[in-house]
């Protein structure tokens, strides 16, 4: 739940990667800080009315979804449901609503027939926006930034998707955990990789890829790309063609 882990560029990023090894792919942002869809340059959400917000409220409302779902086709072979900041105040109508923990999953069953892959990205929260991203989801990637609080902080996250499978959604799994930018020189960023991998190396899957901090990620966004696109053969995005080759490794 913490911020600044890399959430938003691993969902955009991965996603991109899996539409490079012909994956039909969806991402749905479901922050309303929208950084996912400002990474593929869509900068105009806070403006319009073809967003996850207003499927939300449509879908609160009992009203039909429109087929279409507001899917946005991204140049790199990506689809996308866009948000915006009015999704914020989705998280307060959702907890007088029935069955509120499944409404992103109506809105994401009209679609998923037609995708082999539908990445959600998450805010930086563990509020009915991001339980309905649980409850949607067969499984959890998990950005943890290689520092001593991010780690700390993942300790609720796993009691969240704990309960959230107990009451919610029984299938749930956790796909991972992603050490993101991680700058490997430093003794600190190194230290934490032990101590996570030495705490849940047991218990959980570590992906053995990594996403180095660059700050041609921060470039990337700026220009509304992947980083495929802005620095193909670069560090970052020979990490992401690994997690991607890991993540396509565990389909049966």
């Amino acid at each position: 739940q913490k911020g600044g882990t890399g959430k938003s560029a691993c969902a955009a990023n991965l996603g991109a990667g899996l539409a490079r090894k012909n994956k039909k792919v969806l991402i749905v942002d479901a922050d309303p800080q929208s950084d996912v869809s400002a990474s593929f340059g869509y900068r105009d959400c806070d403006d319009s009315d073809q967003t996850l917000t207003a499927l939300m409220e449509m879908s609160l409302r009992d009203q039909n979804i429109p087929e279409d779902c507001f899917i946005r086709h991204q140049q790199e072979g990506i689809d996308i449901i866009c948000s915006n900041i009015e999704l914020a105040g989705i998280e307060v109508q959702l907890v007088n609503a029935m069955s509120r923990e499944f409404i992103l999953k109506q809105i994401i069953n009209t679609v998923k027939d037609r995708y082999d892959y539908i990445l959600i990205d998450c805010m930086p929260s563990l509020g009915m926006i991001t339980i309905n991203a649980l409850a949607a989801s067969d499984e959890v990637l998990i950005p943890v930034e290689a520092s001593y609080l991010p780690i700390k902080g993942l300790q609720q996250l796993l009691k969240t998707i704990g309960k959230v499978r107990r009451q919610i959604n029984p299938t749930l799994q956790i796909s991972g955990i992603l050490f993101s930018l991680v700058n490997a020189r430093t003794k600190d960023a190194r230290d934490n990789m032990d101590l996570l991998h030495n705490v849940y190396g047991s218990q959980l899957r570590i992906f053995e890829s990594y996403i180095p901090f660059s700050v041609r990620m921060k470039e990337a966004v700026r220009e509304g790309e992947s980083i495929y696109k802005y620095e193909p053969g670069g560090n970052v995005a020979l990490a992401f063609e690994k997690l991607t080759e890991e993540v396509l490794a565990d389909v049966k």
